[in-house]
């Protein structure tokens, strides 16, 4: 055999080795990048639906829950609140929520899928602030028409207690509905829908 054909054996030999040796490399180098990709644990998490136990929120009270890092609030609403609800339909800017900002399910009056119990995200939807509750009635900073709500401190914007903006202030929409469902009488989940799909 010829020194030529000795070589162009070794020279595809060698070829063929660097090239698996690189594959190899290449595919390591890779799977950390790749992996930079998905999202983390904790973004995970973040998203995750939320679940939250409401057997002692009382009535008029209200639970702060955290979903994917903004602020939900449960409020137990009383029978006085629900009523005084149909009566500030003409201070509001969306009595009937035509705005979409709400599930299906709770395209209603009251805005929820159990009439006692409101679900909102606790976020103006003005510049983003976070309202405060104000449960109570005709209080001397809000006037003697007020019958319980919320109130953002940073720019005056007013919502009811189906969370449903008032006229003339500078949030342009109701304050929004997450997905939530009724897992019983005393645990809701916030992010997956009455339908069991997540947000």
């Amino acid at each position: 055999m010829s020194e030529e054909g000795v070589d162009l054996k070794k020279r595809r030999f060698l070829t063929a080795t660097t090239a698996v040796v690189g594959a190899v490399g290449v595919g390591f180098a890779a799977v950390p990048f790749i992996a930079n990709w998905n999202p983390s644990e904790r973004a995970k998490a973040a998203g995750a639906p939320e679940e939250a136990d409401i057997s002692a929120l009382e009535p008029g009270a209200l639970l702060r829950v955290k979903w994917r890092g903004k602020v939900c609030w449960v409020v137990h609403r009383t029978e006085q609140m629900l009523k005084d609800l149909p009566t500030l339909d003409p201070e509001l800017a969306d009595p009937a929520s035509e705005v979409p900002q709400q599930p299906e399910y709770c395209k209603n009056p009251v805005r929820s899928i159990k009439p006692e119990y409101f679900v909102a995200v606790g976020i103006c939807t003005h510049l983003g602030c976070s309202p405060t509750y104000r449960p109570d009635v005709a209080p001397a900073d809000l006037g003697s028409e007020w019958k319980g709500g919320f109130f953002c401190p940073c720019h005056g914007s007013r919502f009811d207690l189906a969370g449903r903006v008032y006229s003339g202030v500078p949030a342009p929409t109701n304050l929004v509905i997450p997905p939530h469902k009724y897992l019983s009488d005393t645990r809701i989940v916030i992010g997956v829908d009455s339908e069991g799909g997540a947000a």
